[in-house]
């Protein structure tokens, strides 16, 4: 016998006329087979609607019906709840950060896009659709991944200097909003806490090239554990790096050396030079040289760093640059790559102080007549 789902009504409807012939006599047996339905289909029905009127068939079968509906709106209202617990605070107001929020909802919860859509108010036409991206879009996005896989500890204003500089991109608002996007974001620096000291040495201010130098060393360690002392020396009004010379110990005549070298290669000589008090600095080979070259030596006060700032600042670079992402084997291979980082530096890095222009750039934009104008005045 083919099997068959009965409505309530006509559930009862069958109990009703089993239980007239089950009061003429016939056998609970009889009764099935006229109804055509089991004994255990008999008795189940016995306890289910027994009793009952159609009316009260139908209406307990819409209970049941209400009921479900009202369990599966309360299932799917905590699944949304669930869904945006799981996207990150904040308003989605961007269709491509609504976009991205879809697939992370269907990849974790495994929901339809329809409902990742309805979740998230993203239109489905526009999650269908892929996004726009041309060709100069993702030729900036790959020259920005390439800018900071070579140079880890930039963020993204040097990148969008060059990138300004090479034609890819004029809006720094773009640069930045695809450098987010990429996650190439460095860890935030920390600053230091400015310190204020005596105005002594800070009075003297650079206001054209070569008119104040600055000089200070820097140690690290090679492999071995063997200490490297690098000696920096920074114009102060162009920033250029002017040497970043490395010594395993350098003297006061290994100094004057350096500061020969630098001006008879350069062809310039500074009219003031600003140092530490160090051993190096105060020796009498060094004031022996400022006295025959007639440079004026401006210590500062002793204990005082800040009052070399510029210097300072170029040695917090220099270290968070260069020193932190290489490691020596040994002191010709820290003299090769720390020259390299130097040209670099002096001929590629866009400077912030500069107008994102590199040290080389700035002054060969600067005036020839002005600077001799300043250096009378001087």
């Amino acid at each position: 016998m083919a099997r068959r789902r009965h409505t309530p009504e006509q559930i009862i409807r069958k109990l009703r006329e089993g239980e007239k012939l089950l009061g003429e006599n016939f056998t609970i047996e009889d009764v099935c087979k006229h109804l055509e339905i089991s004994e255990a289909s008999w008795h189940r029905w016995q306890s289910q609607y027994g009793g009952m009127k159609s009316d009260d068939a139908r209406r307990l079968k819409d209970l049941e019906k209400e009921n479900a509906r009202l369990k599966k709106m309360v299932a799917e209202q905590a699944l949304d709840i669930d869904m945006l617990k799981e996207l990150n605070p904040g308003k989605l107001l961007s269709p491509e950060r609504r976009r991205r929020a879809v697939e992370v909802l269907q990849e974790r919860f495994g929901v339809s896009q329809r409902r990742a859509c309805r979740v998230t108010g993203q239109s489905r036409t526009v999650q269908r659709r892929p996004p726009a991206v041309d060709d100069i879009e993702r030729t900036l996005r790959e020259r920005l991944r390439t800018i900071s896989r070579q140079h880890p500890r930039w963020g993204w204003r040097k990148a969008h200097a060059l990138c300004r500089s090479e034609g890819l991109v004029a809006n720094h608002k773009r640069t930045q909003r695809l450098w987010r996007e990429e996650g190439l974001r460095r860890p935030v620096r920390v600053r230091k806490k400015r310190r204020v000291g005596p105005s002594r040495n800070q009075r003297l201010r650079a206001s054209f090239p070569d008119q104040m130098w600055a000089l200070d060393f820097q140690v690290d360690v090679t492999v071995d554990g063997r200490q490297v002392r690098f000696l920096n020396i920074v114009d102060e009004f162009t920033r250029e790096a002017l040497a970043t010379r490395a010594f395993r110990s350098c003297t006061a005549d290994q100094l004057v050396g350096v500061l020969d070298e630098i001006i008879a290669t350069t062809g310039r000589k500074p009219i003031h030079i600003r140092m530490d008090n160090g051993t190096e600095m105060t020796a009498h080979a060094m004031r022996d040289w400022c006295r025959f070259t007639g440079v004026d030596a401006s210590f500062i006060d002793p204990g005082s760093p800040w009052q070399n700032g510029i210097c300072e600042s170029f040695n917090g670079r220099f270290r968070d640059e260069f020193l932190a992402c290489e490691v020596f084997h040994s002191l010709t291979e820290v003299r090769v790559l720390a020259e390299g980082w130097r040209i670099e530096y002096n001929s590629y890095r866009p400077h912030g102080s500069l107008g994102f222009l590199a040290p080389n750039a700035f002054r060969e934009q600067w005036s020839p007549t002005e600077f001799k104008q300043q250096l009378q005045l001087a």
